[in-house]
């Protein structure tokens, strides 16, 4: 019987590593692209708020001033008082300034959607939503499914929802993002 060499064996074993690679990145689904208009708010809101990311065991935090009027959304992100992020969105175009050092899988168009899906109204967002996607609203908690398969959860601490403490838990890019309003 014939021994095999040291290549001959790594060989299964290489295969199944890059079989296993393979499947461990499998391309991340498409994000939903909700654009809604500033003006389907419903209301003018100027708020500073905290914002905390939780993803991968990995916590960051961020300080935000939005406001939103009829024509636009504005939104200035703040990490260690240093500006990192400015979003501007007239509901056409998305205008956004990051700073060098943010991470590249920060977006602003996900912030928006983010956004949007967070504080308004529910009405609003059903709308516009593509076939085989539905939200639903009941009580201080809202769920975005896709053909049935939650999506996204969010829990309000109380009304209107751009006060007091939102938390929306991504459970398609799994992360959860915790928003809290000055008083």
């Amino acid at each position: 019987m014939r021994r095999l060499s040291w290549l001959e064996r790594a060989i299964p074993f290489a295969s199944a590593l890059l079989l296993a690679a393979c499947t461990a990145t499998a391309p991340t689904p498409a994000r939903l692209g909700l654009r809604l208009a500033p003006a389907a708010l419903g209301e003018t809101i100027s708020v500073q708020q905290h914002l905390t990311v939780e993803r991968d065991g990995k916590t960051n935090d961020l300080d935000a001033a939005l406001e939103v009027d009829g024509k636009n959304i504005n939104l200035v992100g703040l990490a260690l008082g240093m500006r990192v992020l400015s979003l501007d969105y007239d509901g056409r175009e998305i205008t956004e300034w990051r700073h060098p050092m943010l991470p590249s899988q920060v977006k602003a168009a996900d912030v928006l959607e983010d956004l949007q899906l967070t504080l308004w109204p529910v009405e609003a967002i059903a709308k516009a939503l593509p076939t085989g996607w539905t939200i639903e609203e009941q009580g201080l908690r809202r769920t975005l499914r896709r053909d049935g398969e939650v999506v996204a959860t969010i829990d309000y601490s109380g009304m209107p929802r751009w006060q007091g403490k939102a938390v929306l838990d991504n459970v398609r890019y799994k992360y959860r993002l915790t928003v809290v309003s000055a008083e």
